[in-house]
């Protein structure tokens, strides 16, 4: 990880970032859910994703992806404060987008009966069982984990090798969407999309300098 770093990080300013990017993701998913858990939702399962194969092994990887997304985070948290602003105002300005879809287009599908006994069948049970069939378009798994890419897919101080394997990671991730039933074709398109466009719209627009103002006071308040 120290390899990746040019220079030191603020640990004030890195964790400051993250966390605010944590509380607006929770804010967002927690609310819209909250708010449209009684309305209708549409299901938007198409011929392909039928003949998509339901693979619950794959759920290691929608499970595992939570480490590659902190380092990910990490490592565009503790950047250069000028990408490092762009960053986290295209994870908050995608996050908004979501919640606003979430209520426009609230989503759900129809998931697979799980009877095997299995590791993984019991790990897609857990899955289920812990994560409802709503807030699916677009698919915050598929919009955070292409954003992970993005955040060092041009980083030249992060090796080669690491970037690539941030871009196999995040394919995987989309693909673990689809084989675990989580998401349909259009949350993945959607969130892969969102997060190429929230990232072209923070650094060529202005948004990026209202959100490293609005940050800015709570940066340089003092801690008690």
């Amino acid at each position: 990880m120290k390899k990746m770093l040019k220079n030191k990080p603020d640990s004030r300013e890195t964790a400051l970032v993250l966390g605010i990017a944590f509380l607006w993701n929770e804010v967002v998913y927690l609310g819209a859910r909250q708010i449209a858990q009684s309305w209708y939702h549409y299901d938007m399962t198409t011929a392909i994703d039928r003949i998509v194969p339901f693979l619950p092994w794959t759920v290691s990887i929608y499970f595992g992806c939570y480490l590659f997304w902190c380092i990910n985070y990490y490592l565009c948290a503790a950047q250069e404060q000028t990408e490092r602003d762009r960053f986290f105002c295209a994870d908050a300005l995608a996050k908004g987008i979501c919640f606003v879809l979430f209520l426009l287009v609230p989503a759900t599908n129809i998931r697979p009966e799980i009877i095997g006994e299995t590791i993984w069948d019991t790990l897609m049970k857990l899955l289920y069982r812990i994560d409802a069939a709503d807030n699916l378009f677009p698919s915050i798994h598929c919009l955070v984990s292409w954003l992970c890419w993005i955040g060092v897919r041009k980083r030249k101080g992060i090796p080669v090798l690491y970037r690539q394997f941030s871009l196999v990671m995040a394919v995987a991730v989309s693909i673990s969407t689809l084989t675990t039933r989580q998401h349909v074709l259009a949350d993945v398109i959607g969130g892969i999309v969102l997060a190429e466009v929230s990232y072209i719209l923070a650094g060529s627009t202005k948004l990026c300098r209202y959100y490293a103002n609005g940050i800015s006071p709570i940066k340089n308040k003092p801690f008690p």
